[in-house]
């Protein structure tokens, strides 16, 4: 550095210019020092305060912050510390708008602020939910029938006591009869760190997908209920640190069907019975770190459970291993590489109808498929997109309205491609199982932050020469 210098001096001497160019360098040199100094310097969390939290308790919300008061911290990993922290305290959807930043800095003491605006939390709301697997079954192949709704009262409330608990109770009719009932407490103990679910479900149905033809679900109905389900559940809640949960649950359930559904397809249920009852315990590990878990732009989404059905009879015996993944990505400015995987195996392989409902059925589906289903007893899927933002809007509440409300809009574009493939011991005439499977797609989703709304309209073409327009709200797995 001193022959550096000494050179540059030498330089400087010939004109204003080569001077300009060193002292350049030289005041370069001396910021460069500087903040290399002022990032390994230590500071101390002298004071965290959180503002704006009518209900929520504040330890709940410094339970999120990676940093305590009278924690050390070097001054270079603080800036990285807060945006850790804003996004751990957005993922409890517990508000719709967080700011973490520092408010004071006395020589190596700093003041921390967490300002929050709570989201509503309760929602006594009229409950219309279509029976079918997506909107586009009900529209185009069920003819849109208003016979295939469940509708009725949804009772939700959040934050229940102001430690994120959740209370919601379903009452409806329509298509099916229920009755649903949950409670979860995630932070039961002074540590925070462990917490319970417990679960009660009653509902009959008039009609039931009895089995699958050509890879599209068929449909017994009467006038009389088919099918009742009884299902009670209680789950343990642990989690030891800020990105990893882990679940473990047991439950029973009690299911009869009509013997007219054992007529039509006698694996059904084992053994031709129509009724069965089994106990089921399992276990899951979930781990969260995102800067938006229900619309990811950077991180990793994981979870891995092991499902046991049916212990001290015959009806149920199955051993579940499955595992979901989600990995996004910047590749440039508002543009996100997403990857998503999903694999499921149920063992032994010798199962009935009712337990060999794979892909289709639920979150994990290839986009441009959604009229077909797969059945068998191991799969696996993987989901590539492309996206971009090209909007970001609010809607507000009109000039003196008595209470100012925003909610921002995020509009994007998007491309992708799916892969799949499933097993099945006995396929009859599938499309789909013991193939492999391709798709793609391109379309538009919409974001709602606050509240975790997402609308996905895609334009998708399947290995079978098909295409169409899907709409989906919040289906990512």
């Amino acid at each position: 550095m001193l022959c550096c210098s000494v050179w540059l001096f030498s330089a400087a001497q010939n004109d204003s210019a080569s001077l300009k160019r060193y002292n350049d360098s030289i005041t370069a040199l001396v910021q460069a020092i500087i903040k290399k100094s002022n990032d390994t310097a230590i500071v101390a969390i002298a004071d965290i305060t959180i503002t704006g939290n009518k209900k929520t308790k504040p330890y709940i919300i410094e339970r999120e912050i990676p940093f305590k008061q009278g924690d050390y911290i070097k001054r270079g990993d603080l800036e990285k510390q807060l945006i850790t922290a804003r996004q751990l305290i957005i993922n409890t959807a517990l508000f719709t708008d967080v700011e973490v930043y520092i408010q004071n800095i006395t020589g190596e003491l700093v003041f921390i602020n967490v300002d929050v605006k709570e989201r509503w939390y309760l929602f006594p709301l009229p409950y219309f939910k279509l029976v079918d697997r997506n909107f586009n079954q009900w529209w185009v192949e069920q003819k849109a029938s208003l016979s295939r709704v469940n509708y009725g009262i949804k009772f939700m409330q959040n934050n229940v006591s102001g430690r994120n608990d959740k209370l919601g109770i379903n009452l409806i009719t329509g298509y099916s009869r229920q009755v649903q009932i949950k409670y979860e407490q995630p932070y039961a103990t002074p540590s925070l760190k462990s917490g319970f679910s417990v679960a009660f479900n009653f509902s009959r149905q008039r009609e039931l997908n009895y089995k699958t033809e050509l890879s599209k679900q068929a449909f017994y109905k009467q006038d009389q209920f088919v099918m009742q389900n009884i299902r009670g559940e209680i789950a343990y809640l642990y989690r030891p640190a800020i990105k990893v949960r882990h679940v473990f649950k047991f439950a029973y359930t009690y299911n009869s069907i009509d013997d007219t559904i054992i007529k039509q397809n006698p694996n059904y249920f084992p053994n031709g019975k129509t009724s069965i009852k089994y106990p089921e315990v399992s276990y899951s590990i979930q781990y969260f770190n995102t800067d938006y878990n229900a619309y990811p732009s950077r991180g990793i989404l994981a979870e891995g459970s092991v499902i046991r059905k049916g212990f001290f009879n015959n009806d149920i015996n199955v051993t579940q291993l499955q595992a979901l993944a989600s990995y996004a990505v910047p590749v440039k400015k508002k543009m996100v590489l997403t990857l998503q995987g999903a694999g499921i195996i149920k063992v032994p392989f010798n199962q009935p109808y009712y337990n060999q409902q794979l892909f289709g059925y639920g979150l994990a589906y290839l986009r441009g498929l959604e009229y077909y289903v797969t059945d068998g007893v191991a799969g696996i899927l993987a989901r590539t997109t492309l996206r971009r933002q090209v909007l970001d809007f609010a809607l507000k509440s009109p000039p003196g309205s008595k209470k100012q409300v925003t909610i921002p809009f995020k509009v994007f574009l998007k491309a992708g491609a799916d892969i799949g493939y499933t097993y099945n011991r006995d396929p009859g005439n599938s499309l789909l199982s013991n193939k492999f499977l391709y798709t793609e797609c391109v379309g538009a989703d919409i974001v709602i932050v606050p509240y975790d709304l997402i609308f996905k309209f895609e334009y998708s073409f399947n290995q079978l020469g098909e295409q169409g327009l899907f709409f989906h709200v919040r289906t990512d797995f």
